[in-house]
């Protein structure tokens, strides 16, 4: 599918600033599990932390094709990056959408230039593929809302200033999920633990406890008992910006795996000669081409106007399980050298499996793709 000169352009600048910027960094980051916030500032600077913010507070409000192939790109240099942007998006593509003239103005204008950073907090410890069973609460007091609860799995955890909360005005009624803004700092919220992951271990995931922490009523984003179709639509054009990060992740593992091919020798020649070896790498690169393809196919009837639901999930459920695939050959072409830390490989390896869980697991996406086929 052909890009626009102005999105090969936009293409090209964050391919650039992601071999030269993300990737220098992406081993000791992973290693020390830390986000490097030098290349956030720098994505600031190119304006890709305001993707979803009008143009009226600031923003690029790029069109979702443009969305994807950013997203690919930041992947390819390191996904542990892509994942903050896209939660930090989420974040402000809530506030633009759901928010009133006043939030907006609040709000999007700082987060168009990357700080506070933006957290988006649906998760719970009991309620993860299912959010309708989700426990926080947030009361109605007067001018107030009184929020109690813990949220899970939280990107950008430690690093966000501001949280799109979904909690329920009524902790028994399961149609009173609500949308709120929450500043990071206010009384009683709390980060927890940092996880210790297999993947992504340069993003900062963690829990958000909500211990009587009161915002006032302005902070509301939805009508009480709109939020979780707000969430779901939110994450059908989110579900298109993993797959786009899939696939980025799958174009470095296939680039490295080419690369590594074709300067290894055994029996004398380049084991690219090898035919077992060529067949992966022909493999690789058809999942990798089939999965741009349904990405950039949902991101394209998105801007479109149309229903992608099921575009979105065929997208996310495709390329995220072809990423697993496309890494896990890569390091099998390196061998036992793809199995240690001196080459990417290993850690595109381990950050590949997040893509099929996080923002629905490919099971639910499955179970979206047969609903809009058999019901």
């Amino acid at each position: 599918m052909n890009l626009s000169e102005e999105q090969r352009a936009m293409r090209d600048v964050v391919r650039e600033f992601a071999v030269e910027e993300i990737r220098p960094v992406a081993r000791e980051s992973d290693e020390n599990q830390t986000f490097p916030e030098d290349v956030w500032d720098g994505l600031a600077d190119l304006d890709m932390t305001s993707l979803t913010v009008p143009e009226a507070y600031g923003g690029l409000d790029v069109d979702r094709l443009t969305y994807s192939v950013v997203n690919e790109e930041v992947a390819y240099g390191m996904l542990s990056v892509a994942t903050a942007l896209s939660v930090h998006s989420l974040a402000t593509s809530c506030i633009a959408e759901f928010g009133d003239d006043d939030q907006k103005e609040r709000w999007l204008p700082d987060m168009a230039e990357g700080r506070p950073v933006g957290a988006f907090a649906l998760s719970e410890p009991q309620a993860g593929s299912n959010p309708a069973e989700m426990t926080t609460e947030a009361r109605r007091e007067g001018d107030e809302y009184v929020i109690n609860g813990k949220k899970q799995w939280i990107t950008n955890g430690e690093r966000s200033g501001v949280v799109v909360l979904f909690a329920k005005t009524d902790r028994e009624d399961p149609r009173s999920v609500t949308q709120f803004v929450v500043p990071k700092d206010a009384d009683g919220l709390a980060v927890g633990k940092k996880e210790d992951k297999l993947g992504l271990r340069a993003s900062d995931t963690t829990s958000l406890v909500f211990d009587d922490v009161r915002i006032p009523a302005e902070n509301r984003l939805t009508e009480e008992g709109k939020g979780l179709s707000a969430a779901f639509h939110i994450l059908t054009g989110g579900r298109i910006g993993i797959a786009s990060q899939s696939v980025g992740l799958a174009q470095s593992a296939l680039d490295e795996a080419v690369a590594y091919a074709t300067e290894r020798e055994q029996f004398d020649r380049p084991i690219a000669d090898i035919q077992t070896i060529r067949h992966k790498l022909a493999d690789m690169k058809t999942q990798l081409e089939a999965a741009r393809l349904l990405t950039r196919d949902a991101a394209r009837r998105e801007d479109a106007g149309e229903n992608v639901e099921l575009a979105a999930s065929m997208a996310k459920y495709f390329a995220s399980e072809a990423a697993v695939d496309v890494t896990n050959e890569a390091v099998q072409i390196h061998g036992g050298y793809g199995y240690t830390t001196d080459f990417d490989v290993e850690r595109l390896y381990r950050d590949s499996k997040i893509t099929t869980i996080y923002e629905g697991t490919s099971e639910i996406q499955k179970k979206v793709i047969a609903r809009n086929l058999l019901d």
